[in-house]
């Protein structure tokens, strides 16, 4: 488990803040795809069986990205393992939409030894955005994504975790970003096969929130 511990240093000399954790976290690097086996709702939750190739190394209690959502594994089987999501991540998230057969992009916890391959992600999902338009480039593919305009900012050039994988914003609007794609992340991962109007998992930046969060404090402070 990694231990995040950043500083940020602001325009004001005197002012800082620290951003400590002691949670699991993740980079966006998707390692492989599972596959939803079987659904069972019970009372407000809903029960997942997937398989994955991984799933024989998983241990009761181990955090698992899964469409960029950290679900625990709760029990595991030899055709597969159980995770299990609460009402309010039902609410938040694309998990409901879920089907027997769904492909779901997941990622480990990232070891204390690993590489920061992709950027910080904490598997808490902000919103659902909107696919809006998908533009196939003749060797990429561009994504607009639409979404709520209080949910979260994004930067050009910044970072952003969809369905779980780490991108790069390429045009920034207050209610929608474009992501470029490349092959090797279009053939690896669900986001090919998304369409316009569908809905997925979006988590912004956590530098950003911290910012965004940041600034309006000093402006209600001033007032």
């Amino acid at each position: 488990m990694v231990k995040c511990h950043i500083v940020i240093q602001t325009f004001w000399p005197d002012c800082r803040f620290f951003v400590i954790s002691s949670q699991n976290m993740f980079t966006g690097i998707i390692e492989q795809q599972a596959k939803v086996k079987e659904i069972v709702q019970d009372q407000s939750n809903v029960h997942f069986r997937l398989s994955a190739p991984f799933q024989n190394e998983l241990k009761i209690d181990q955090s698992v990205s899964h469409n960029g959502v950290c679900l625990t594994a709760t029990n595991i089987e030899e055709n597969g393992y159980w995770v299990t999501a609460i009402h309010e991540t039902l609410q938040r998230t694309n998990l409901s939409h879920w089907q027997v057969g769904s492909a779901v992009n997941v990622e480990r916890c990232m070891p204390a030894n690993g590489r920061f391959d992709g950027h910080i992600v904490q598997g808490h999902v902000d919103c659902v955005g909107t696919i809006d338009e998908i533009h196939d480039l003749d060797g990429s593919w561009m994504i607009f994504i639409a979404h709520d305009a209080n949910a979260g900012i994004t930067v050009n050039k910044g970072s952003i975790c969809v369905n779980g994988v780490s991108l790069t914003v390429v045009d920034s609007f207050p209610d929608a970003f474009s992501v470029a794609i490349i092959p090797y992340t279009w053939e690896h991962t669900n986001l090919s096969s998304l369409k316009p109007g569908q809905l997925v998992n979006l988590e912004f930046d956590i530098l950003g929130k911290y910012l965004k969060k940041f600034t309006v404090s000093l402006q209600i402070s001033k007032k």
